[in-house]
């Protein structure tokens, strides 16, 4: 390469690095919107976590086809971009193959690097067949119509080019090793197991023609590499980043265990202890506003599931084992995860536009993205929960909102407040005199 493409590959690098690094802090800026919550707790059994699920995807393989073939993709996808680092250094300094001098151990790394790809090829065109001629049911839910349902083909469509370009260089860098006497810088490095079969495409060419189809094939799999790293801020899979640290703060707790208020639980002790003082839990400032309870928008939910909304694979597994929507209610947990990041997106847009402040637009998550009805169908059995490959909790977003209906705007289906009102007047939650309670022993 001469030194205008050294240059001309270093701006490619600045662009597609500054690019990816200003996505990053929004997605940073957005999560942080959420409130405060202590995940720095038990950080052995929190590394334990992101080790078995984000890197040994044991979550993934709960449906034996598709978890072996997103570990082909993956594994894949992670060791082949090691490539990348050879790429980044032969296009800055000129070089080919620099790292070939580590000889039998390099011509290793090509061949798995080879092999993966055709291996990352044969899983793609599974997941395609799958997703578009079987038409699985949970690919196709009318929350995955329009833009996810195209978002989806699009990142499979990027790594059969990806792949496909990286055999072809190979193939064509491997012709021009094999030409006798040598030609050009092209040296003897590395083992081709699957582009030897594509080399002769090349036979009949002039050297200065697959010379020149070389640079072109490794300056388009460069280019789309940059292109896939910056759509991942775009797209559901940007899980690929987010998986490890959603793994590491997820909720260690029992599932079927709730958080309680901090507030409303104080002043419950406080209603217990006939020696407490009863303006104790009035604020110390009389203009302060109190906190609300739940949440309505992004903004009440917590930063971790602001961060589950980042990190949805829309994989559907979650709204393929909730009871409620098996039969045939409206709730979609996948939906609530999509419509949260849809709605988080909306929000950060609103404060770029507006020099970095929030400007209330009249919208809400509450209502106009996620509906009562929804919310009031979960059962909080949480199916969603387990069966997330990357740890995501629907139910947590869910169970807030429901909070908010009941705490703020007194919201709940007939059915919860004849409930409530029961337990408030009788002290349980059928419509009898608490003397009639022990009235079944009788019988």
């Amino acid at each position: 390469m001469s030194y205008l493409d050294n240059i001309l590959f270093a701006i490619l690098l600045a662009i597609g690095f500054g690019y990816f690094y200003i996505n990053v802090k929004k997605i940073i800026r957005n999560i942080n919107l959420g409130a405060a919550i202590n995940r720095k707790d038990n950080a052995k059994a929190r590394w334990e976590n992101m080790a078995m699920i984000a890197l040994g995807q044991s979550k993934m393989v709960k449906k034996p086809v598709a978890g072996v073939l997103h570990i082909i993709v993956y594994v894949g996808f992670v060791i082949i971009n090691i490539e990348l680092l050879e790429i980044i250094i032969d296009g800055l300094f000129g070089t080919h193959r620099v790292f070939a001098f580590l000889g039998t151990l390099y011509n290793v790394l090509i061949a798995s690097f080879e092999i993966l790809a055709l291996l990352v090829l044969v899983a793609v065109f599974t997941f395609w067949i799958r997703r578009n001629i079987i038409k699985l049911q949970r690919f196709s839910s009318t929350d995955l119509k329009g833009s996810p349902e195209r978002d989806a083909n699009y990142i499979l469509y990027f790594e059969v080019v990806l792949m496909v370009l990286f055999l072809l260089m190979n193939a064509s860098d491997l012709h021009l090793q094999n030409i006798p006497g040598g030609f050009s810088h092209f040296i003897k490095a590395g083992s081709f197991p699957i582009s030897q079969f594509i080399e002769p495409l090349f036979n009949g060419m002039s050297n200065e023609l697959v010379m020149l189809l070389t640079e072109i094939f490794w300056w388009l799999h460069i280019t789309g590499i940059l292109i896939f790293m910056n759509y991942l801020y775009f797209s559901k899979h940007l899980h690929i980043l987010l998986a490890f640290p959603n793994t590491y703060f997820a909720n260690l707790n029992p599932q079927g265990q709730f958080d309680n208020l901090e507030s409303v639980t104080k002043e419950v002790k406080m209603m217990m202890d006939p020696n407490a003082d009863p303006f104790a839990a009035a604020p110390v400032n009389e203009n302060e506003v109190p906190g609300k309870f739940g949440a309505s928008d992004v903004q009440d939910l917590n930063w971790v599931q602001l961060l589950n909304a980042y990190t949805c694979t829309e994989c559907g597994r979650c709204t393929s084992s909730c009871p409620a929507n098996i039969t045939g209610k409206k709730l979609s947990p996948r939906k609530i995860m999509m419509d949260t990041r849809d709605r988080l997106e909306e929000v950060g847009r609103n404060i770029d536009a507006n020099k970095g402040i929030f400007v209330p637009d009249n919208k809400s998550l509450l209502n106009d993205y996620i509906t009562p009805e929804e919310l009031w169908a979960c059962t909080s059995c949480n199916a969603c929960v387990e069966e997330c490959p990357v740890n995501i909790s629907p139910l947590s977003i869910i169970m807030d909102m429901r909070r908010y209906l009941v705490m703020e705007q007194s919201a709940a289906p007939m059915p919860i407040n004849a409930m409530m009102s029961n337990i408030e007047n009788n002290g349980a939650p059928w419509q009898y005199n608490q003397q009639d309670r022990l009235n079944w022993k009788n019988e």
